[in-house]
């Protein structure tokens, strides 16, 4: 037994130590495998940089109202009375005796890409004063926050990065709205940077909406207190509405978008994958070719024919490892923190976000490019353990 795993250990070694000496061969495989795990990382990491500023939007001490049966703030609608009564919910977060809820509106205005020059849809969001204490988390990082009652606007890091005429102290026109960008505002890279914020009322007046809302937003007092603001809203026979918590919400709002992309990149890759693994099969063919000779030196002086299969799958695996980490490190350098924007296809707004390349998605594409290297390598090495020792050694 252990004669035999030193003899594997030893022929693998050899194996693994000669690459360099087929490097002409080699760099088909691997070529073809970082290729492979550059595409899958780069298309998934659209996915995962979608998927966490949507998830990154919500938290789970803040539920969202909407009517019911609405599945995004587009289709919904409030009218200020029924904000009123939401308002008064037992489980809401009070500070200095007012509840810390925001009633919204939501609409779209058009912009231009920077990078491309086309139409977005860009979301402008009419809040209340209290939508600081609500999101809790935005920071103002440029200019100052706008004073309602006015046409002034603040506008998310990620907005002002990817759509034109969006700069501080540039003035916006959408339709007969003029409003004035006087504050950048942070939300930690989630999807609420692609927002534009505003007085509630300056929608209401220009789009006429009168005194209607699409969605209130609200802080809880603890987060066992869900439940129980969940059952008055919804027995309450004055109100016909709806309570998620923002987390499950853009979760929700992320999923067809992530569901596409994933099954986008995975295509990709088996597509791509095929033929790195036929690169792979030519590679290891060729190896096992010019070394067969020494692999039946080594059956005739006693090594077993299963030690050479496991040198040659050895081999294989090797070269999938340094393609796939080699891959992998260059798809981080090129993609991971790259913005851009999307479509948002729930709400048809367009969502800024960041390319993601997180440690789940480089080990995933690794397992990937030794899976490849296995399948690239199991046929050349079964025929290598059954090279036929005397015609293998008559070879030149």
């Amino acid at each position: 037994m252990f004669r035999w795993i030193a003899q594997t250990i030893a022929v693998t070694s050899l194996s693994i130590r000669t690459i360099p000496q087929r490097f002409g061969s080699s760099a088909v495989a691997l070529v073809g495998i970082a290729g492979v795990v550059i595409v899958f990382i780069a298309v998934l990491s659209i996915g995962e940089g979608f998927r966490i500023a949507m998830q990154d939007a919500g938290k789970p001490d803040r539920v969202m109202v909407m009517r019911k049966g609405a599945d995004s703030e587009m289709t919904s609608g409030i009218g200020g009375p029924d904000a009123d009564i939401i308002k008064q919910a037992p489980g809401i977060l009070m500070e200095d005796n007012k509840p810390v809820a925001s009633a919204e509106l939501y609409v779209i205005i058009d912009r231009d890409k920077k990078t491309t020059g086309t139409a977005a849809n860009v979301p402008l969001r009419g809040v209340e004063p209290t939508v600081m204490q609500v999101r809790n988390e935005a920071k103002i990082t440029q200019g100052r926050m706008f004073q309602f009652g006015t046409n002034e606007v603040i506008v998310g890091k990620g907005a002002m990065g990817q759509f034109a005429g969006l700069d501080l102290n540039s003035e916006i026109k959408s339709g007969q709205l003029t409003m004035k960008i006087v504050g950048v505002f942070e939300t930690g890279g989630s999807a609420a940077e692609s927002e534009l914020w505003t007085d509630s009322h300056l929608i209401q007046n220009v789009y006429r909406r009168g005194n209607s809302y699409q969605s209130v937003l609200l802080r809880l007092d603890s987060p066992d207190s869900f439940q129980k603001l969940s059952d008055w809203l919804t027995t309450n026979k004055e109100l016909e509405v709806q309570v998620r918590r923002e987390s499950e919400y853009y979760a929700a709002q992320s999923e067809t978008m992530t569901t596409l992309i994933t099954g986008i990149g995975y295509t990709i890759a088996v597509l791509m994958g095929l033929g790195a693994i036929f690169g792979a099969i030519l590679t290891m063919y060729t190896a096992v070719a010019t070394r067969t000779r020494e692999i039946a030196t080594l059956r005739a002086l006693g090594f077993n024919a299963f030690s050479v299969l496991i040198s040659v799958m050895g081999e294989s695996l090797a070269l999938a490892a340094i393609g796939g980490l080699a891959g992998g490190f260059l798809a981080y350098a090129a993609f991971n923190g790259y913005q851009t924007a999307t479509m948002n296809f729930q709400t048809f707004s367009q969502v800024a976000f960041a390319f993601k390349v997180t440690p789940s998605l480089l080990f995933t594409a690794l397992f990937y490019a030794l899976f490849m290297g296995f399948l690239g390598g199991v046929f050349p090495a079964i025929r290598a353990a059954r090279l036929p020792i005397p015609s293998a050694l008559r070879e030149l």
